[in-house]
This record gives structure tokens, C-alpha cells and sequence, in this order.
């Protein structure tokens, strides 16, 4: 099981535009993503709901495992984050990055044929969410803008839509559940 408190951003990755990204120590976060960051097909990757590409290092690392050359921006993640259960990320969940920048996951990341050299035998839908679930990287749109380095820790906000239950509705929902033991009991 991961320790979410301790996660964090492992890597920031940019590039002129394709893959791969290569590492860098801060950047500036806008509306449009990291302002040193390209897309060499702005039409496909980009624009405000694909701001910024997400990726897990334990992902990472299983596929590594597997034989996959794939590294950290490789696969054209802009970061790279360390310590958050991958597969609990979906659409609507909000992630604060560092000390000043929200963002909010907008979808699942299609795998492109520009990062077969870093799968076995070009499969480059090791990582489709369709064929493997809590695989894929994520698309995220920023919120709040703001400032990153690496190393700056990440947690998990409150959710849109299908995420996770906020707090407030965990706790109404406890609240609920012990008046109506209460209501049993007297």
C-alpha cells in the first residue's frame, strides 16, 4: 500500500516538442501548462484540458521490471509523481502540486505510435487504459497556477464528478450513519 502523505513530484519534464521530455528542476505552471514545454502536435496534446501530462514512477518502474525501457518523460509526461495509488486517479480528482498549483484530472492519455522505442516490440499500449487499466498517464487542467520543482510534495484535494468523495461528504455521511445508531439506541 502506498503512504500518499509522503507523495511528491519526483520529475518535471519538458521539450521543444515530442519525446522524450527531459528532466528540469522548476517551472512556471500557466492555464496552457509548464511555460517551458512544447507539443510537437499542439492539436492532439495540449490546449486547457490537457494542460499538463501526468505519470506515476511506480508505473513506471513495474514496467521497467517487465523489460520496457521506458524513464521518467520518456512517454512524454510533464510530471513525473512518486507515492499516489495510480489507479485511484480518475477524471474529476484535483491534485495539489507543491505549495501553489491545483489541477484537476480531465482524462486518460491516449498512447501515440511516438513512444513505441520505449516499449517491447513497439507495444505501446501497455500503457492504454482500455487494455490496462491504471496504466495510462493523465491529462490534468490547471486551476491554479503557480510555481513547481522537483521534489515539492503532491496531495490529493477534494473530487468532481466520479472521483473520490470529498471529506465533507465522508464525514456527513459518518455523521449520518452514527444519528441513526443514536436514534437506535434511545
Amino acid at each position: 500500500m502506498i503512504d500518499e502523505t509522503s507523495a511528491q513530484i519526483f520529475q518535471l519534464n519538458a521539450s521543444d516538442g515530442g519525446v522524450p521530455k527531459r528532466s528540469i528542476e522548476e517551472s512556471e505552471v500557466t492555464p496552457t501548462g509548464l511555460v517551458c514545454d512544447r507539443q510537437a502536435h499542439p492539436k492532439i496534446h495540449g490546449g486547457p484540458d490537457r494542460a499538463l501530462c501526468l505519470y506515476s514512477l511506480e508505473r513506471i518502474e513495474e514496467l521497467q521490471g517487465e523489460g520496457h525501457p521506458i524513464t521518467p518523460g520518456s512517454v512524454g509526461e510533464n510530471i513525473t509523481i512518486r507515492g499516489l495509488d495510480w489507479s485511484e486517479l480518475v477524471p474529476g480528482v484535483r491534485l495539489a502540486l507543491g505549495d501553489e498549483v491545483v489541477v484537476e484530472i480531465t482524462s486518460y492519455t491516449n498512447p501515440c505510435n511516438s513512444i513505441t522505442a520505449y516499449f517491447i516490440k513497439g507495444n505501446y499500449s501497455r500503457i492504454a487504459q482500455k487494455k490496462h487499466p491504471g496504466y495510462s498517464r493523465l491529462y490534468a487542467r490547471v486551476l491554479t497556477t503557480g510555481r513547481l520543482r522537483r521534489g515539492q510534495r503532491v496531495r490529493v484535494l477534494e473530487t468532481r464528478g466520479n472521483g473520490r468523495k470529498s471529506l465533507a461528504k465522508r464525514v456527513t455521511g459518518k455523521l449520518s450513519q452514527l444519528l441513526g445508531l443514536l436514534y437506535i439506541v434511545s
